[in-house]
């Protein structure tokens, strides 16, 4: 450690980190373990990227950092591995709940940007002794608690479930040496900053604060002041600037064709693995049921589906099961896909910086991407706050041979043919004869009526060939049946 420190000496006294990595940097260089650098091996890096080179070593010099990176820029491993590197020295393979508190805690806005962490660090600390687990809300609490309770070195978590752990007594933060806020900014903008106050009372005062974002508003810097120290702030790009590999298209249509604008995008370009933001979750759901009307595996994920359904809707999207995620912005978070080709925006998003989130989901490390946004007359406030925040203009076109269906020509009878005057029945000359308004239900019912209904009644043969009564006998028998059968039928009865 002592050599380490030294070789990055010239980094550290600057409290503003700042530049490129220089080529030949490798991960060897920053003094990680043998069994980190196995690991690292295995997912196939080589080369750590700015924000990495940047922020590994200052993090093992114990200092507070407050990171600013493009997302897909490998913030995760940039905090991830220099804690593991620094917990090493606890790691022991005892069985023991006490001998495994939690050193180090994780906080993401949402469930599935904390599953992606508690991957990553799993993946990164597999060769270690170092025991990690992740708790979020919308699952049960049963298997968190088993884990817990047998102890862990690293929690990811979400705000509010970890609270409930909390409350229900399953966790002990009074270990914890390291805290790391990840996406700090979603969860302002999600209202966790009192579960945020109340979770820091909850650490030793003596610990290291990191804090990592896509973007830095003043509302970030100000939580940042409240309980950082001295942080090294470390900026490898413009702050709220978009990657330079995503290729960034604005086409201008109607609001009501918008769906059909989508399902225009997507064959036209055959495109597969395609993410697509709406504002809504409703918005979401009929988009995706409208494209698989269209013969387009896709898929919804937003607040009102499960946690399971979310998963395997995830996971059927990674897997390649599905072509197109809908999604909302919360719902997206942590979404990690190698080469995604293209994002789409069905709906500009009312908050700029989530502009730069979500076209961060394509153009990741390094690789290029589309980010493809649709936007109508009621959007054009919208994008101009993503234009001043990005800092540059975004040309607006037309989207190349889309024709709306309400704009094509009628399928049934061949091309729609140009109405003349002389297709118009001739006048008749002379008043119009009035007519009754009872007219038209009369002649109706005389198309409909059957003429032989209309016959008299004519009895059949063989009840003229029956044998009538002559006697009076008879005549008063048969008078008496009529009143015995008029009776019953109006619910009396008839002597005998």
């Amino acid at each position: 450690m002592p050599q380490l420190v030294a070789f990055f000496k010239d980094m550290s006294e600057n409290q503003s980190v700042s530049g490129q990595p220089a080529p030949e940097t490798r991960f060897q260089d920053f003094g990680l373990s043998a069994d980190i650098l196995r690991a690292l091996d295995d997912q196939g890096y080589e080369h750590p990227t700015p924000i990495q080179t940047q922020a590994i070593p200052v993090v093992l010099q114990g200092k507070d950092v407050m990171g600013a990176a493009q997302t897909g820029t490998g913030k995760t491993a940039g905090f991830s591995l220099p804690v593991i590197q620094m917990l090493l020295q606890h790691a022991n393979t005892s069985a023991s709940p006490a001998r495994h508190p939690v050193r180090a805690l994780i906080l993401t806005p949402t469930r599935e940007l904390a599953d992606q962490v508690a991957e990553n660090v799993k993946n990164y600390s597999k060769y270690t002794s170092l025991r990690s687990t992740v708790v979020f809300g919308g699952v049960d609490m049963g298997q968190q608690v088993v884990a817990l309770k047998s102890g862990v070195e690293i929690l990811i978590a979400t705000p509010g479930r970890l609270l409930d752990h909390v409350q229900q007594k399953t966790v002990n933060l009074s270990h914890t040496g390291i805290l790391i806020l990840d996406e700090a900014d979603r969860m302002l903008d999600m209202g966790f900053l009192p579960d945020l106050q109340r979770i820091i009372n909850l650490l030793p005062t003596k610990r290291q604060n990191l804090m990592f974002s896509a973007t830095f508003s003043g509302d970030i810097k100000k939580l940042a002041a409240s309980f950082l120290n001295k942080p090294v702030t470390i900026e490898v790009a413009r702050r709220n600037s978009t990657s330079e590999n995503v290729t960034q298209t604005v086409y201008h249509v109607d609001e009501a064709v918008k769906n059909e604008a989508v399902v225009h995008i997507l064959k036209e370009r055959n495109l597969k693995q395609v993410l697509v933001f709406s504002n809504t979750k409703i918005g979401a759901g009929r988009l995706a049921r409208q494209l698989e009307r269209e013969g387009i595996k896709a898929s919804a994920i937003h607040g009102d589906k499960s946690q399971h359904e979310r998963m395997a809707a995830l996971d059927a999207f990674k897997n390649g099961q599905i072509d197109v995620l809908v999604a909302t912005d919360v719902a997206a978070r942590g979404l990690d896909i190698a080469e995604m080709p293209c994002v789409i925006n069905y709906d500009l998003p009312y908050n700029a910086e989530d502009y730069v989130h979500r076209i961060g989901r394509t153009g990741r490390a390094g690789a290029s991407g589309d980010a493809i946004s649709l936007y109508s007359d009621k959007d054009e406030r919208f994008l101009t706050d993503i234009e001043k925040l990005i800092g540059r203009k975004l040309e607006r076109v037309p989207l190349s041979g889309f024709v709306p269906r309400s704009a094509q020509p009628a399928e049934r009878g061949g091309e729609r043919r140009a109405f003349k005057r002389e297709d118009m029945p001739a006048k008749r000359s002379g008043p119009k004869p009035e007519r009754s308004p009872y007219a038209s239900a009369s002649l109706m019912r005389k198309e409909l009526s059957d003429p032989w209904f209309d016959k008299p009644y004519e009895p059949s043969p063989s009840a003229l060939s029956k044998e009538k009564p002559s006697s009076t006998g008879a005549a008063t028998a048969s008078a008496k049946n009529s009143k015995r059968r008029l009776a019953v039928l109006l619910g009396g009865s008839v002597k005998q």
